[in-house]
């Protein structure tokens, strides 16, 4: 219904409930009565009952424009976040690059590529794994949806800490980006670096830069409430995270496939950039699309509101 017609609907169930009322009281017109109710019943149920959708409306709608809508509307937290993990990689990778301590601290314990590895030790490691049966990758991919989704829960659940624990995982998943690129670099290992992170790095590192948004909307909702108060805040922005988090789940059910199943495969480095950049353009078309259908529903909203003003 277009915002003339919401107005009109809404001036008109007024104004029928009142001659219903008349009617009730001053009227033996039993059929008048009737039709008066069955108009005030009609319009009530489509005033105040939510609009019924099949789950797969529903889960088709949420996909569609739902997650991305939810995520722009809150851009400001997730670019902030974007920002620093920016920061953590940028200021490890220089570190790393001056510094093979600053690496050695950064990398997990046990890790083979460390600083000095030769050039083939390193390749030796992304090239594995592509010889291995369906079963094991798919118990690989099981592993490390697992992993990442408790790296996501983590950033978002100690957003309530005033975010502070938040910043500093994202500055910290950088940190170890930055470093172990680094550690690539100086071996002479640029394409195939990339060619091997960035197909499943782009929804994967998307997935957490959101994870982080949300604690940081958690974090803001804590410290600064606004006019509400802090529990009304915290509920608002919980919302707002839960919607995000449902997407965030299946961005991250994509990348762990992606990372078993086309990072270990005998692709090329062309077509695994190829690969990357055509999950970039996606993500940046499918969020341009939910901040257009946004602006266009803020729109109703504004139209409705105006006509609402006497």
């Amino acid at each position: 219904m277009s915002p003339h017609d919401l107005k009109r609907l809404d001036t008109l169930y007024r104004q029928t409930t009142i001659h219903l009322s008349q009617v009730t009281t001053r009227s033996t017109d039993r059929r008048l009565e009737d039709y008066l109710n069955s108009l005030v019943s009609s319009a009530h149920g489509l005033i105040y009952l939510p609009p019924r959708r099949s789950i797969f409306g529903g889960t088709v709608t949420f996909l569609r424009e739902g997650f991305a809508r939810a995520v722009v509307r809150n851009w400001k937290f997730h670019l902030l976040s974007a920002a620093l993990v920016t920061f953590g990689a940028l200021l490890a990778y220089f570190a790393s690059t001056q510094d093979p301590e600053a690496a050695y601290a950064l990398m997990p314990a046990g890790d083979i590529r460390q600083p000095g590895s030769s050039k083939e030790q390193l390749l030796t490691v992304l090239r594995s794994g592509r010889d291995q049966g369906g079963g094991g990758k798919f118990f690989f991919a099981s592993f490390l949806f697992s992993h990442n989704l408790k790296v996501g829960i983590l950033a978002l659940g100690l957003g309530v800490l005033a975010a502070i624990p938040t910043v500093l995982l994202m500055v910290f998943n950088g940190m170890i980006l930055g470093s172990f690129a680094a550690i690539h670099h100086q071996a002479g290992i640029t394409t195939e670096f990339w060619a091997w992170i960035l197909p499943h790095g782009v929804t994967e590192i998307g997935a957490i830069v959101l994870c982080g948004g949300c604690g940081l909307m958690l974090g803001k909702a804590v410290v600064s409430p606004g006019i509400v108060s802090r529990s009304e805040s915290l509920r608002r922005a919980g919302i707002e995270a839960g919607i995000i988090c449902i997407g965030v789940t299946l961005m991250l059910i994509a990348a762990a496939v992606i990372e078993s199943y086309l990072r270990q495969s005998h692709l090329s480095s062309s077509a695994r950039l190829m690969f990357a950049g055509a999950s970039a353009l996606f993500w940046a078309i499918y969020l341009a699309t939910g901040a257009l259908r946004e602006k266009a529903a803020r729109n109703v909203e504004n139209d409705i509101s105006e006509l609402a003003c006497p």
